[in-house]
């Protein structure tokens, strides 16, 4: 069975992102997979110390929250992360996500020396995301970011959904059609994984 983590990144329980997350949660539920949901904002993490303690065995030193997030990012054979558009970056949430995961870098490089750019992503991933405005390069940074977080997971950016103009709590809800897009990102990101 297709093992899919999903990761909400919003400060907002119903936001858009969370909203739109659900429904690939749906989809991927319904094409058969098992997904497990990881909340951010429930979680007590701390942001990267930058202590280094990881270069040991790879893994973080600080022992909180992140420890099992870690774990589930390992097991997963798939992942979806959804997050808001802050300052034309990700939530704060998702970024401290982002820079405890300096720790897979330091796995990777450092202590297994694998040459850059010379491994090949296992896995696959959705990215999600809305922003306020209508801005040309509105997600321009984020993606780079994301991309190059991904791929120190072994996951490829196999599709991002990325809608403008969403602010409010369910504003979304305006918009079946993304809805209807995220369910069925859901459900094709299983299969594509089935079939990898």
């Amino acid at each position: 069975m297709v093992r899919i983590l999903a990761i909400y990144g919003s400060p907002r329980r119903k936001g858009n992102t969370s909203l739109l997350l659900k429904r690939a949660v749906q989809g991927a539920v319904e094409a058969g997979a098992e997904v497990e949901e990881v909340v951010l904002r429930d979680l007590k993490m701390s942001p990267c110390l930058e202590i280094y303690g990881c270069k040991e065995t790879g893994r973080c030193v600080i022992q909180d929250d992140f420890q099992r997030v870690y774990d589930q990012i390992l097991a997963c054979h798939g992942l979806m992360l959804a997050s808001p558009i802050f300052f034309y970056t990700v939530s704060a949430q998702t970024k401290i996500l982002m820079d405890r995961c300096q720790s897979f870098w330091v796995k990777r490089y450092w202590l297994e020396k694998t040459p850059i750019g010379r491994h090949n992503a296992t896995r696959k991933g959705l990215f999600i995301s809305v922003g306020a405005t209508r801005g040309k390069r509105l997600f321009d940074g984020t993606l780079l970011s994301i991309r190059y977080f991904l791929d120190v997971l072994d996951v490829e950016l196999w599709r991002s959904l990325l809608y403008r103009g969403l602010d409010l709590e369910g504003d979304v809800l305006r918009h079946p059609e993304y809805l209807e897009e995220a369910y069925r990102g859901g459900m094709e990101l299983v299969h594509y994984q089935e079939n990898t």
